[in-house]
């Protein structure tokens, strides 16, 4: 930025949002130059991610996997004689999240020279935002102010005080029974959490399990959420909720059935936090949503960027940090008048929100998933061939556990010749997922990755046996 139009601002860059989004967007920004930097956050630096999503969560369900991988192998299963520790795994949890204390989070952001600005942040005009009774200007603004619950309206639901993700994440207490209303990816993680830790657990979904997923990753989450004494009813959702003086929760179904527990959780789908954000100040309307560039650029401002879960591309932290890296270098190559590159797969587009999203689920079995689905390459008229392989006939896999059971799915565009979609389930396949994602980022053609050789005895052979029954390209 000249120095002329530094003298019109009281910073180049403001952040409003302090979750990993929005620190990622601060961050490289002041890796490419620009110094005067802020970001605005009205909780914990950090975010949701940090605090009350991906980490608490996954550490929740760690210890209940580990229990299980050791009772699939003989000779560890006869190890395995206790119960599980549930105070000592929420206690774990709670470390994960510094007992929900940023400092450290707070102390980063100042060795990186970025301002750390608590307050609600609010667009009072273009290149303005309004923190409190403070009026900042800047040349460039990004919002990073992720998601929020979406709650069914189900009569009674909002006065029963349902637990969101927050709440069952963050829980200082193990209900005797647990009601989770939704069969996406944190109802089905977080099922499987109470379960484990010793949460009589019913499970409500209107359609089925992951739904966007292949048709066999349902199939599979069912057997295995039934098999650990989860109650899953698919195809039913609650008409009434109300909880009584004694504090137990009731639920109404469509066919009169009422369902009783302590707790009920609601996992029914996050939108983006465009609340009280000021956007009618700029001249956008928050219900149309925000629409951006590849860059993550507003559209019709030049000034103005959306970055993470609050543009509704693609609601996942890693998405949403790297949607961040290209934002806060594009921002930087415009302050400073250098060069862009926002031609796809270019150093400042977010190109892999269209084509190559990795997705995983941890539950038991884990589920993870690149790019597009059989069905969704179809829609999109493609021209694909999908192939599938039994993980527990891989004999990596079959080292794993005793009477391994999962199964891969990959989808080619067969004019092209290269891989569009992945998809795994079964235990440990969480780390198989980045080659893939590799071979769809990278359009690596089917015939050359017969020659990407898997180790042996490893879950990878599986990519040899998707080939094979592929076939080789004439």
């Amino acid at each position: 930025m000249s120095t002329s139009a530094a003298d019109r601002y009281d910073y180049d860059l403001v952040v409003v949002g302090g979750g990993p989004v929005g620190e990622n967007v601060a961050d490289y920004a002041a890796k490419r130059g620009v110094r005067r930097v802020a970001v605005v956050e009205s909780s914990l630096v950090g975010g949701e991610c940090s605090y009350w999503a991906c980490m608490p969560s996954k550490a929740l369900l760690r210890s209940g996997q580990a229990i299980r991988a050791a009772r699939r192998l003989d000779g560890a299963r006869q190890a395995v004689t206790g119960t599980i520790d549930a105070a000592a795994v929420l206690a774990r949890r709670s470390a994960f999240t510094d007992g929900w204390d940023d400092a450290g989070q707070a102390a980063w952001l100042a060795s990186a020279g970025i301002d750390l600005l608590r307050g609600h942040g609010r667009l009072a005009g273009p290149h303005a935002v309004r923190v409190g009774d403070r009026l900042l200007t800047a040349g460039a603004v990004a919002l990073a102010t992720g998601s929020v619950p979406v709650l069914p309206d189900v009569p009674g639901l909002a006065s029963a005080a349902p637990w969101g993700t927050r709440e069952a994440t963050a829980a200082a207490h193990v209900p005797p029974r647990l009601l989770v209303v939704g069969g996406g990816v944190a109802g089905v993680e977080l099922a499987l959490a109470y379960s484990s830790l010793g949460s009589r657990v019913i499970l409500l979904s209107r359609s089925g399990l992951l739904d966007g997923e292949e048709p066999f990753v349902g199939e599979h989450l069912a057997a295995a959420l039934a098999a650990e004494g989860v109650d899953v009813r698919l195809g039913v959702q609650p008409t009434r909720v109300d909880r009584d003086q004694q504090g137990v929760v009731g639920v109404t179904l469509e066919d009169g059935a009422v369902l009783r527990a302590e707790e009920i959780l609601v996992a029914t789908g996050r939108r983006p936090s465009t609340d009280d954000l000021g956007l009618d100040q700029v001249g956008l309307d928050p219900s149309r949503g925000l629409a951006v560039d590849e860059t993550m650029r507003v559209e019709g401002t030049d000034w103005l960027y959306a970055v993470g879960d609050v543009n509704g591309r693609a609601l996942l932290t890693h998405q949403g940090k790297y949607q961040a890296r290209a934002a806060g270098e594009a921002i930087a190559a415009r302050l400073q008048g250098a060069p862009l590159d926002d031609a796809p797969w270019g150093a400042h587009a977010a190109t892999a929100d269209r084509a190559a999203v990795p997705r995983v689920v941890f539950t038991d079995p884990e589920v993870a998933s690149v790019g597009l689905t059989e069905a969704r390459a179809r829609e999109q008229g493609l021209d694909v061939r999908a192939v599938e392989h039994d993980l527990g006939a891989v004999a990596g896999a079959r080292l794993h556990a005793d009477g391994y059971t999962g199964r891969a799915k990959i989808v080619v565009d067969e004019g092209r010749g290269v891989i569009v979609g992945a998809t795994f389930v079964g235990q440990d396949v969480a780390e198989l997922l980045h080659a893939a994602t590799i071979a769809i980022v990278g359009e690596v053609t089917i015939d050359r990755l017969w020659h990407a050789v898997p180790a042996y005895p490893t879950v990878s052979e599986v990519w040899l046996r998707l080939l094979e029954a592929y076939g080789r390209p004439a």
